[in-house]
């Protein structure tokens, strides 16, 4: 007999989504069931489910009706024949990122150049994505999903649920940081520092010894709430004040920073990152996490003459999510400064319209599922 399970699910784009009965998932293989007990909202999600197909053609949704919900949280509740140093009990965070797991780049540790990389819950990369949402069709906005045993995060008991849905944000500024390499004595511009991406890139790069934060945002309130979190590291500047380059250059006698992490969201301007960019100094490295498109016009011989990188840098792996969760098991990183706010299931289309009335990226949006 087939049993079922609560699910929001998304019939059609521009429909809100419906609270149905739906086939709970079996364990097999390798794969596991998780009981969801929670799952992050991401702010974006209204305009994925709204414009997404419209702006990316390329990256399909997931085939309709879709469960979305891209940062599951829960208690491993089945476990497949053939998993390993896995039990039922166990509290994890599940990451969203499928991939094939036997190419070069899977093999590698990069899942994330896999052809076949997806965000479970949310949006894929090409067309092979499809058969990624066919194998894991359920995101996290449900009561019981299967993934594989390769996506789970063992959350230490210091994380409760609900911080713990920030995982995704936090895991995706962390491997930005990590690209950046060592940040002893150096300087890092956060451009959208602020937001949901800046908070978790401020809470990473501090905590991995960064010497000098230049903060940049547009709101001076939360600008100065993110500057308390290490007065003695963390310079803020408002870009509706002028310019960012030239506000970091005069605070390095000219200089310019280290490094710069962009993270600004999919309606910001490219001006700003171009701005912020030529505050970095010669042979600096920027890394972009943020979801603004376009294309952005750079003077190539500058590029080469003054030996500059930019990295592109897309979620991270399994084994991010094991290191943040082990830095935040030994207080490394606190994330008591995050404040949750969160809706039941039945309120999914509440959630997703709420997620804009909070203090930017000190608050974070979750659905809370588990009975």
């Amino acid at each position: 007999m087939v049993q079922l399970m609560r699910a929001a699910r998304l019939h059609a784009v521009g429909d809100k989504m419906m609270i149905e009965d739906v086939a709970r998932p079996t364990a097999a293989g390798t794969d596991v069931v998780v009981a969801v007990k929670g799952c992050g909202m991401v702010p974006n999600l209204a305009n994925v489910l709204a414009n997404w197909e419209t702006w990316y053609p390329q990256m399909p949704l997931p085939p309709r009706p879709a469960i979305f919900g891209l940062d599951p949280v829960g208690v491993v509740h089945e476990v497949g024949e053939q998993v390993v140093n896995v039990k039922p009990g166990d509290r994890v965070y599940v990451n969203p990122g499928r991939s094939c797991g036997a190419c070069h780049p899977c093999a590698s540790g990069a899942p994330q150049k896999c052809d076949f990389w997806t965000l479970n819950g949310y949006f894929g990369y090409n067309e092979n994505s499809l058969e990624m949402f066919r194998r894991y069709p359920h995101g996290g906005f449900c009561e019981y999903l299967r993934a594989p045993q390769s996506a789970l995060v063992k959350l230490p008991d210091n994380l409760e649920f609900r911080q713990a849905t920030r995982m995704g944000y936090l895991g995706t500024s962390f491997a930005a940081v990590k690209k950046l390499g060592s940040l002893a004595g150096r300087t890092l511009i956060i451009n959208g520092a602020t937001g949901t991406l800046g908070v978790g890139v401020t809470l990473t790069a501090l905590a991995l010894g960064v010497s000098r934060i230049y903060a940049v945002a547009r709101g001076s309130r939360l600008l100065e709430r993110l500057r308390a979190l290490a007065p003695d590291r963390i310079q803020t500047f408002s870009n509706l004040d002028g310019g960012t380059a030239a506000w970091v250059r005069s605070a390095t006698a000219g200089r310019g920073a280290d490094f710069m992490i962009d993270t600004l969201g999919a309606v910001a301007s490219l001006d700003s990152f171009k701005d912020a960019m030529h505050g970095v100094k010669r042979g600096g490295r920027i890394v972009n996490i943020g979801g603004t498109a376009g294309d952005l016009p750079v003077d190539v011989k500058w590029w080469m003459d003054e030996q500059m990188e930019l990295i592109g840098s897309v979620w991270f792996t399994t084994a991010d999510g094991i290191e943040l969760a082990d830095m935040i098991r030994h207080g490394v990183i606190d994330l008591s400064v995050l404040q949750p706010r969160s809706w039941p299931l039945e309120q999914i289309n509440d959630a997703i319209s709420g997620v804009t009335s909070g203090d930017g990226g000190f608050t974070s949006y979750l659905v809370e599922i588990g009975r």
